[in-house]
């Protein structure tokens, strides 16, 4: 399908195609590095899952106009390293299934909603707006400008209330997914294959809730949830679902990621899979029991739950920590690191692998980019927004073409979102 370079030309395992792309090998790199350019300056890159912390959204003091010290994305990071669109993600962790726990995690996604609206409203309105449709990511970012959208990571701050579903949306939400790293209301997590499932899939209020998705307009994400909710959703949905952030279980025995038969459902739903770069989702070396139990217990320690596996991320929710907790956490990570070291850090290269997988199996138009920056993202290469472009580069390198570079960076995730639409509208109007 694609007319591959072989793998001995690749820069597998360095610090880069930057490198590469840089310094150069010759006339031949050079224009490779030149072409990628331009088309990363062509197409429109969007990035399906970047975590925030609210309290980087306040005027008056240094926030997400700027560039940040402790951020992988912000604005200024956007603009310097060509990326165009994120979904910026209204994350809340897991907690008790019961009426307090639904009224703290709603508030907590409140807070979100409304930072993410200052941002395109009052800090930086003449740099980035607020897309609610696909069209509209096209119209904002043919203007010049960034273009941010919301997803909903987790669904259990829509509580009991199936009218949350619609407040969100109302709110500028255009994806949720139905559990996180610990089973919700709604549906089982991913974490089933290691604590046992609650619902054995999807929870009937979870059913419900896809309904209202589809009738409003909001996307199913299915990233974290478990592999049986996944595949219930997939024939439940009168829409195309998204995987926000997970790679390939092939190339990669997370639970966190797609084994072929939910690619395969996925194709069949019409929908697609946003390939994450997360490290420790793209390349699974032995990690050493006492490394994953001193991390699982930290994680435990710092609310964050104990998924993050033995690569130390995992984190959907660093973003959620005070900047004093998230050194702290930091610090911690660093004294296990020096105790039990980390395995190798993935590559960009190591990322296209799975783009390469899904692609061949399920075809390219189902298949798209994300990083989970700021919630324990990133690899060597693209190790925050500034790095964005060495994604294109590998790219091409891989023989991949524009066209096949835009649909992989926006285009196909824009299908699915404008599908979406015309299925809400439909059932609207009574289709």
């Amino acid at each position: 399908m694609l007319a591959r370079l072989p793998r001995s030309a690749m820069a597998t395992g360095l610090t880069l195609l930057a490198i590469a792309g840089v310094t150069g090998t010759g006339g031949a790199q050079d224009d490779l590095t030149a072409r990628a350019r331009a088309i990363h300056q062509r197409v429109l890159t969007l990035d399906t899952h970047v975590d925030i912390n609210a309290a980087n959204f306040r005027a008056g003091q240094p926030n997400y106009a700027e560039r940040l010290p402790r951020t992988q994305v912000d604005v200024a990071k956007m603009e310097e390293g060509g990326l165009d669109a994120a979904f910026l993600i209204v994350y809340v962790g897991q907690g008790p299934l019961d009426s307090a726990g639904y009224a703290r995690a709603h508030a907590s996604a409140m807070e979100k909603f409304e930072a993410i609206h200052r941002l395109t409203s009052e800090l930086a309105p003449t740099r980035i707006e607020l897309a609610r449709t696909a069209a509209d990511v096209r119209r904002i970012h043919a203007a010049g400008k960034k273009v941010a959208l919301i997803g909903v990571e987790n669904g259990y701050p829509l509580g009991l209330d199936i009218g949350n579903v619609k407040r969100f949306y109302d709110l500028g939400a255009r994806y949720v997914s139905l559990a996180h790293n610990g089973h919700s209301q709604l549906s089982d997590s991913n974490t089933g294959e290691r604590d046992g499932y609650l619902h054995g899939g999807l929870s009937p209020l979870g059913r419900q809730v896809i309904a209202e998705a589809n009738r409003w307009g909001i996307m199913i994400d299915i990233s974290h949830p478990s592999k049986e909710s996944m595949l219930q959703t997939a024939r439940l949905s009168r829409a195309p679902i998204i995987a926000s952030h997970s790679s390939v279980r092939a190339l990669c025995g997370h639970s966190r990621n797609m084994d072929d038969e939910q690619l395969r459902a996925l194709r069949d739903n019409g929908g697609v899979i946003q390939i994450v770069a997360f490290s420790s989702y793209v390349v699974c070396p032995p990690i050493p029991p006492e490394r994953t139990q001193a991390i699982t217990a930290l994680r435990r320690e710092f609310g964050l739950g104990g998924g993050g596996g033995g690569g130390g991320g995992g984190g959907g929710g660093l973003a959620q920590l005070s900047e004093e907790r998230r050194a702290e956490y930091q610090r911690r990570m660093q004294a296990i690191d020096a105790r039990h070291p980390p395995p190798p850090r993935a590559t960009v290269s190591d990322v296209v692998d799975h783009i390469d997988h899904a692609v061949k199996l399920i075809g390219i138009d189902h298949v798209g980019i994300s990083s989970d920056f700021d919630g324990g993202g990133g690899v060597t290469g693209w190790a925050d927004a500034t790095e964005t472009f060495n994604v294109t580069l590998e790219l091409v390198r891989r023989g991949y073409t524009e066209e096949q570079i835009a649909r992989l960076w926006s285009g196909n995730l824009l299908r699915v979102m404008e599908r979406v639409e015309q299925v809400a509208r439909d059932i609207q109007a009574g289709r």
